[in-house]
C-alpha cells in the first residue's frame, strides 16, 4: 500500500530542519479503500488507535506503516538507525479552531510521520506550515495540503516549529512517532488516551439537547 520508492526517491529539506514531503504516499485503489475505511471519528483530539478501530485496508495500512520496511527506509532518509525505537500512533478525525497552534514536538519523539487522507482540500486553513519560527504562521518555508495519500515526515529537533492556519471541522490524518524509549510510549498512550476520553465526553455533553 506505501509507495515506498517515492519516499526513498524524494529529497531531504534541511531548512530549517530535516523533513520530507511525499505526494501520493498512498494512491490508486490502496487510497481508496483506505478512505472508505477510515474511523467515524467525531470529536477533536489525537486519539490512540486502540481507541478507534476502522475497516480492512485502514487497519492494513497501519500494519504497513508500523513495518520494518518502512523503518528502515525512513532511517535511511534521515540518516540515523530508528532500531529499538518504539512506535506510537493515532488518529485525527475533527479539528477545533485552538488546533494548530505553533509548536515543537516533544523531545520524546525523535521523528514525526503524519499521513492526510483527506478526499479533497479546499479551505483556506489546515495546511501544515513548516515555520522558520515560533511566533509568526506567515514565516514559513513551505506548506503543505492536508491533501488524500500525501504524507509529511520530520526529525524532531528544538527548531522543528510547525502548525496551521485554523479550520473547524473534518480533518483526517494519521500521525506516527518513533519514540526514545517504552516509558515515553507509556507516557503519551496515557495521556493521549484520558484526553480523547474527555473530548469525547465534552463533544457529546455539546451536542446533546437543551
Amino acid at each position: 500500500m506505501l509507495e515506498l520508492d517515492a519516499f526513498s526517491n524524494e529529497r531531504l529539506r534541511t531548512d530549517p530542519y530535516p523533513y520530507i514531503v511525499v505526494p501520493g504516499f498512498v494512491q490508486g485503489e490502496a487510497l481508496s479503500a483506505v478512505l472508505q475505511d477510515f474511523p467515524e471519528i467525531q470529536h477533536p483530539g489525537s486519539i490512540p488507535i486502540s481507541e478507534v478501530s476502522g475497516g480492512e485496508a485502514y487497519e492494513s495500512l497501519l500494519t504497513e506503516m508500523q513495518s520494518d520496511a518502512f523503518r528502515r527506509v525512513v532511517a535511511n532518509k534521515f540518516g540515523f538507525s530508528l532500531d529499538g525505537f518504539p512506535i506510537m500512533t493515532t488518529v485525527r478525525g475533527v479539528m477545533r479552531e485552538k488546533d494548530g497552534r505553533i509548536h515543537t514536538d516533544s523531545k520524546t519523539k525523535v521523528v514525526t510521520v503524519l499521513l492526510y487522507l483527506n478526499d479533497s482540500w479546499e479551505a483556506e486553513g489546515g495546511n501544515l506550515r513548516v515555520l522558520r519560527d515560533g511566533e509568526d504562521i506567515e514565516n514559513f518555508v513551505e506548506e503543505v495540503p492536508p491533501s488524500a495519500g500525501t504524507l509529511i515526515a520530520f526529525k524532531v529537533t528544538d527548531n522543528c516549529w510547525h502548525g496551521h492556519k485554523p479550520v473547524v471541522g473534518k480533518r483526517l490524518s494519521i500521525q506516527m512517532n518513533y519514540l526514545v524509549g517504552e516509558a515515553a510510549k507509556g507516557k503519551h498512550q496515557f495521556f493521549h488516551r484520558i484526553s480523547a476520553k474527555l473530548k469525547k465526553l465534552f463533544a457529546g455533553a455539546s451536542n446533546a439537547p437543551a
